[in-house]
Order: structure tokens, then sequence, then C-alpha cells
């Protein structure tokens, strides 16, 4: 546990009368102008945020016209916003984008990355083919990176560099966006690029002042029209933006998922400490029901291979 924190007990699996697993974690729940509620104490704890920097970062997109420039789809803006698995419908998309801005695949610095979707590895291995940089789940942030180059004549070869002029205009964007006045820890993503940490509330603002602003109305939709693009096969994300009318999410690793409630203009943040992603889905399909914000179908049962019921998940909310 992170020193002075108190995280909450989230989740519990119980399995014939024993509990047999639990995971800790922290909820904070904003609109525009205060939190509303917490679960845990984080005490304004700086996590990384990780993959939910991603639409944030998109948000470039918009302020520099790369989507007019290059007549960006709203398919290829969700992709570039996305932490997508890997399919074929990501990759073709992405290839897409690279051929609209005349830039080789080869300047991506993602690096080459297995798909997360078990289908696509499953195609791969089929085809006899191995993962590249394009199966990268961060490969259309990249694309969109090296295009923000190409438009402002900066150099593409070190685009990854915290000093870089692309990864400066990125920070204080996303600075600006989460009302961060304090200078906390960046480190490098999974993918090479600097990411900031902040309290999960700054984060949750971050998505209420992108998300709920008229000047971003592009990656709204391209969220809420692309869902299978923002996530893929088995994604949370995707399940929760396909099965409620008004809601975006964003997941990250680290145990984090992003919902806004578009309509209430208000947004949560889960954060599950040993990151467990099923732990994470759990927590955050819940509360949405629990808000009632919509009503997503999940099962709790625990059940044997053979079908047999012989417990339950449990959220504690």
């Amino acid at each position: 546990m992170i020193k002075n924190t108190e995280p909450a007990k989230l989740v519990t699996y119980n399995r014939d009368g024993l509990i047999e697993r639990e995971h800790f974690g922290y909820i904070v729940r904003c609109n525009k102008i205060k939190t509303v509620e917490k679960v845990g104490d984080d005490k304004n704890y700086p996590f990384y945020i990780r993959s939910c920097a991603k639409p944030l970062q998109a948000s470039l997109i918009i302020d520099y016209e790369l989507d007019k420039k290059f007549n960006l789809t709203d398919e290829e803006i969700a992709v570039c916003s996305a932490s997508h698995a890997g399919e074929k419908v990501h990759t073709d998309i992405v290839k897409g984008i690279l051929e609209k801005f005349e830039i080789s695949e080869n300047k991506l610095k993602c690096g080459n990355h297995e798909p997360i979707s078990r289908s696509a590895q499953d195609e791969l291995l089929l085809n006899g083919k191995t993962a590249t940089a394009i199966h990268n789940n961060c490969s259309g942030k990249h694309a969109m990176m090296l295009g923000l180059c190409k438009l402002n004549d900066w150099d593409m070869d070190n685009y990854d560099n915290i000093n870089h002029p692309l990864q400066k205009a990125i920070l204080g964007k996303i600075y600006e966006l989460c009302e961060i006045k304090t200078q906390y820890q960046i480190t490098k993503d999974g993918c090479g690029v600097p990411v900031p940490s902040m309290p999960l509330e700054n984060l949750a603002k971050g998505y209420l002042n992108l998300f709920c602003n008229p000047k971003y109305e592009r990656i709204k939709n391209a969220f809420l029209n692309n869902s299978y693009i923002i996530g893929g096969e088995n994604r949370t994300d995707t399940k929760i933006i396909e099965k409620t009318e008004n809601l975006i999410a964003k997941v990250g690793a680290g145990g984090l998922c992003v919902v806004v409630n578009l309509e209430l203009e208000e947004a949560f943040v889960v954060k599950i400490c040993d990151t467990d992603m099923t732990a994470r889905e759990f927590v955050t399909v819940d509360l949405i029901n629990n808000l009632h914000w919509g009503h997503i179908d999940l099962s709790h049962d625990i059940l044997t291979i053979n079908g047999d019921k012989i417990g339950k998940v449990v959220t504690l909310l």
C-alpha cells in the first residue's frame, strides 16, 4: 500500500463460502466544479495516467487542425485515441493514416508488440507472420504524433523525447485540460513516450474538459460512433460505449478506467491497486449500473470448467 493512502476493498471472490481473492483500490467521481464522491482515500496521490492519456493527447489533432489538413475520418481519429486490440480493422486504419501522411511504418517508435486480441494473435500464428509496431495497441497514437511532426516540420526521429516540441506541446495541453498547477512526476509509458502522473480527480476533470467542450466534438463523436475501434475484442471500454447511450470510457494500464457521462457532465475514475483487469471491469460496470448511468449485463458467477456455479464475485460499492 502507498504510504498514508487508504485504498478501499472493492472486489471479493467468494468461492463456496470462503473469500478466495480480494482487490483494493480507489474511485473518484467529479463534476467540472468539485469532487462528488470518493471510495478509498487516495490522499490526492499522483498516479501515472498511462493510456488514459490518449484522448487528451489526441486533442492536438483539433488544436493543430490535423484532421482538416489530412481529411481524417472519425474512425481515424478514434484509432489515434485508442488502446486498440491489434485486429485487422485496427491495423488497416493505422496503415491508412500513415499513407495519408506519406510516412513509413518504420518511423513508428512504439515497438513491436503482440496484438491484445487473442483472435488476432491466432491469425498471425496461423499465417506464419510476426507482430510488428502496427499491432501495438499504441500505434494509432504514434501515427498521430508523426503526423503532427510532419505538419509542424518537427524532427520525426526523436519525437518520443520529452524535450521534443511535440511532447512539450502534448504535456502542456494535458496540464491545461486536467487543471494541473503542480509539477508531478513524468515517466515513459510502455510505448516509450512521456506520460504524466496526477491525482485521479485531475484526470476526471481533464476528461470532462475535453469531452464536454464543443471544440472537441469530433473526438467525442469518434468515441461514441466507433466503440470497437477504441478497444476491440473483449475490451472493457468498447463494451461500455456499445451498451450505453451517453457514456464514454477509456481504460489504461495500471488498473485505470475513466467513464464520462456526457448528459450529466460527470466523470469517475477507477484505480485497482493490483492492476487486475477483471476486477477493474466488475467495479466499473457495477458502478455504472448503481449510478443508473446505464445497464450493462455482466455475470458475477464463478463457474467450474463444466459450468457448475460455485461462487460469486461481489463488488463492495
